[in-house]
């Protein structure tokens, strides 16, 4: 069996390979054989985060992230996501991988959106507006800058300090210009994509900002009660999907403008799988504004450690 830490995990697997093993991995999604059931929560008593669990099956292997989401790490040294991904292989039942949770998480992700974005947004796409300061916020500008040629970013976060901390460590690593904004109003005028990565249970982007033809990935909100992005983003938006059972279950960017009479899920656009795979356009027209909604399947983990597999990790003998 091998064993990959965070660092192993983000050195063995660039963002530009993730993205490619997440295109492959959702044009999977939607193959017979493969079983990606809806994640199962166990809430802490206390109230401050929960257990979350989720298993799939893919084609030559199965497997089970176990996580930790604690909202209130966000901004803070500790990921809001904690806990490992285990694979096994399908003919025996053995154990190959165990991998950190916080780190999958983050690069699947991310590569989920920048996959999203090579499909859906403006091929001359330049100025990217990141909304939140955290981890997720770190690796989507990867993500971005792997997809399109940025060529200013803009940050707006809840905290005025971590977005001073995150601008100018994306500036060291990526040598793109970084403006701190006051507001996301400021972050997103006129800007060709925008990423929320917060932990918020209410809007932060409101859809009046978004220009014509922008491209949207809205990953932080996970629950049903809580989303990022305002009714108005959704009813302007050609709208996406990672998985729709997921989005009708879990996704709250668009369950609450359904349940306000604004929207309908048959206005989803399609999954990204049947994007990616050419059963569907994508973007029609340049003035077109898309929104990716994301929500995470256990598939894109078991992806994931597939792929370090093929690159080396850690021996190690429970036996």
């Amino acid at each position: 069996m091998r064993s990959f830490s965070a660092a192993q995990v983000h050195d063995l697997l660039p963002m530009a390979d993730c993205i490619e093993v997440m295109i492959r991995a959702l044009r999977e999604a939607r193959d017979p054989g493969v079983e990606n059931p809806l994640r199962s929560l166990v809430r802490f008593p206390e109230g401050n985060g929960l257990l979350g669990l989720m298993p799939a099956v893919a084609s030559g292997s199965a497997g089970i992230k176990v996580v930790t989401v604690m909202p209130q790490n966000h901004g803070a040294p500790y990921d809001s996501h904690q806990g490992v991904v285990l694979l096994f292989e399908r003919e025996h039942g053995r154990l190959l991988g165990i991998a950190d949770g916080s780190a999958v998480t983050a690069l699947r992700t991310a590569a989920v959106s920048g996959a999203a974005t090579r499909y859906l947004a403006r091929p001359d796409a330049t100025v990217l507006a990141i909304l939140g300061s955290g981890v997720q916020a770190a690796t989507h500008v990867e993500a971005m800058l792997a997809v399109r040629p940025v060529r200013e970013i803009r940050v707006w976060s809840r905290s005025a300090a971590n977005a001073e901390r995150f601008a100018k460590e994306t500036e060291v690593q990526h040598k793109v210009p970084v403006r701190v904004c006051a507001n996301g109003e400021t972050a997103v005028h006129g800007a060709d994509l925008v990423c929320t990565t917060t932990g918020s249970k209410d809007p932060v982007l409101q859809g009046a900002w978004l220009a014509e033809g922008a491209h949207v990935n809205a990953v932080g909100a996970c629950f049903p009660t809580a989303r990022e992005v305002d009714t108005e983003t959704v009813v302007r938006s050609a709208v996406f999907v990672d998985r729709m059972e997921s989005a009708v279950a879990e996704a709250g960017d668009l369950l609450i403008p359904v349940a306000e009479g604004a929207w309908d899920f048959d206005r989803v656009q399609a999954e990204l799988g049947a994007v990616f795979a050419g059963e569907h356009p994508g973007r029609t027209n340049p003035r077109e504004i898309t929104l990716f909604k994301s929500l995470g399947i256990g598939l894109e983990d078991l992806a994931t450690v597939e792929a370090l597999l093929e690159r080396g990790g850690t021996e190690i003998d429970l036996g």
